[in-house]
């Protein structure tokens, strides 16, 4: 872009490196299916403009393995001549046991990770048989599971890594290849925390064009129930309909992250998606990235607690008719935080990893004339009147500019707006408030950044209204 350039900060955070008792199996099974009640949810039917290209709905007997037509059991530590621990430090053995992969009986998959009477850990990964999940030229592909995390928080949950992901095709049979072939992180959490992580990983591993091992990530809390406490939709799309070519990830609807091909040169873009992927569920113990969060499992941890998947499910799209992910009732709530490279649509702005508490992402490089749209934002009924903003800059001495909020049209009057210049460095995070006109029902909002001069002179991580 045309703006002032500077260097943005990142945050140094581990992150997936390859993103894997049986005497008591017939009791722990019976165990853990009594103690994970069923919310069975059918999957979706196909939108106007899409195929279903995959589904599993885990019907089957309780206390049965997956379907091996399907699915493939990757089992011990590792790959066959790949990293050790999964190439993570990961501490379980991974098993085909169906003491720790096993159907419910109600059409749920449980993984659930175990602790034998000497301290040794088991698990389970699973990963699709086919590897042939690709967007084709000028269409779209959405990946998506209906799941409930590992009902465990606090100290019982330290080391839990429960994660649905994908790895490109070329990796299969290699194992050494990561992070070039691509990685998609649909949905990550650690150590019981009420947040999914979603996460691209590609380029070079240490640093490169995606700065690994953090990767191209973001993350959020669960909309509604915690994320242990309910079942909530995590989706993965891949839109090469549009330009630059895209990939969103979501949570019951809600982007978050998104990674567009202008972010790494084309190159690393083309290793990284120029093939097919395939799907992976797990849960893991111990590891990287439990590792940057207080690391586990301890003598505190609690054995035991399964990831809960309603269904895994596929859709093709052949071009871009099929629309986005489907927002739920009321798209987006005005009243929690909106993360701001979670736009919809964009003019000149990038994103970068930030320091600020969460992690994540902010919206960077913003100066005069730039904007980010947020479709369906939710205000209710009760009029909002307060907008806040978590901004930062490193601008210098008398550069500054106004953070606008506008509704439905870019071209419409702001209905709020507050100042801002330099905060201290362009990571130096502060959250400022202003007045809006009142506001219900559901709009568009746009942010838009206007200054009398043409230097970047704000970051903005997130945003909310208030009462």
């Amino acid at each position: 872009m045309s703006h002032t350039s500077r260097t943005p900060a990142r945050r140094s955070s581990p992150r997936r490196g390859l993103a894997a008792v049986l005497g008591t199996a017939v009791l722990a099974v019976a165990a853990a299916l009594a103690a994970v009640p069923s919310a069975n949810a059918s999957a979706p039917p196909a939108p106007s403009g899409w195929t279903q290209v995959f589904l599993d709905d885990f019907d089957g007997a309780a206390g049965s393995g997956v379907s091996t037509s399907s699915w493939q059991y990757d089992t011990g530590t590792s790959y066959p001549g790949g990293a050790a621990g999964w190439g993570t430090g990961e501490v379980e053995t991974m098993t085909s046991s169906t003491a720790n992969v096993a159907l419910d009986g109600g059409g749920d998959l449980l993984i659930t990770p175990r602790r034998d009477a000497s301290g040794h850990w088991t698990s389970g990964r699973i990963e699709t048989t086919r590897t042939d999940f690709q967007a084709p030229a000028g269409g779209r592909l959405r990946v998506q599971a209906r799941l409930r995390m590992p009902d465990v928080t606090g100290e019982a949950a330290a080391g839990y890594w429960p994660a649905f992901w994908m790895l490109g095709a070329p990796f299969r049979g290699n194992y050494q290849n990561w992070p070039g072939v691509g990685e998609l992180d649909i949905m990550e959490n650690v150590q019981g925390f009420d947040k999914t992580w979603a996460t691209m990983h590609c380029g070079t591993n240490p640093g490169g064009p995606c700065n690994e091992t953090t990767g191209l990530g973001n993350s959020t809390a669960c909309p509604g129930t915690t994320c242990q406490a309910g079942f909530h939709t995590y989706t993965m799309e891949w839109d090469r309909s549009t330009s630059p070519e895209a990939i969103r990830f979501s949570v019951d609807g809600t982007t978050y992250q998104t990674v567009t091909a202008n972010q790494v040169d084309a190159t690393t873009w083309a290793n990284a998606t120029r093939h097919g992927f395939f799907v992976i569920l797990n849960v893991a113990m111990g590891g990287g990235f439990p590792g940057a969060f207080g690391g586990g499992p301890t003598g505190a941890t609690e054995p035991g607690h399964p990831m809960v998947v309603d269904y895994v499910q596929v859709l093709e799209s052949s071009d871009g008719s099929g629309g986005t992910t489907p927002p739920p009732p009321g798209g987006r709530d005005a009243y929690g935080a909106i993360q701001a490279e979670a736009y919809d649509s964009q003019s000149g702005t990038g994103t970068e990893t930030t320091t600020d508490s969460g992690g994540g992402q902010d919206l960077g490089w913003l100066a005069n004339g730039d904007w980010a749209l947020y479709k369906g934002v939710d205000f209710g009924s009760t009029p909002a009147t307060q907008f806040h903003a978590r901004v930062a800059s490193g601008a210098a001495p008398g550069v500054s500019g106004l953070v606008e909020v506008r509704l439905d049209s870019r071209a419409d009057a702001p209905i709020g707006s507050f100042a801002v210049g330099g905060t201290g460095g362009w990571q130096s995070w502060r959250t400022i408030p202003a007045n809006v006109g009142a506001v219900t029902g559901t709009h568009d909002v746009y942010l838009t950044f206007s200054s009398g001069q043409p230097a970047d002179f704000v970051n903005v991580n997130w945003f909310d209204f208030g009462h």
